[in-house]
């Protein structure tokens, strides 16, 4: 689904990531968190929320 920067995404909300450096999407995310500057995203296979936030530009909503 593609997202607009209006929108809020809440947590737990499954998502892939768009990656720059393989100019793909990658699924197995979550929503862990929304915050000002983007949101922070739990990794499905091992519950780790990743170390940096993505903007809404680089999250697709996925249906689990």
């Amino acid at each position: 689904m593609e997202l607009t920067p209006d929108q809020t995404l809440p947590a737990g909300t499954s998502v892939a990531v768009f990656s720059r450096f393989s100019g793909s999407w990658i699924s197995g995310f979550e929503v862990a968190t929304g915050r000002e500057d983007g949101y922070e995203l739990r990794r499905h296979s091992d519950q780790s929320v990743l170390p940096k936030t993505f903007p809404i530009d680089d999250l697709r909503v996925e249906r689990r």
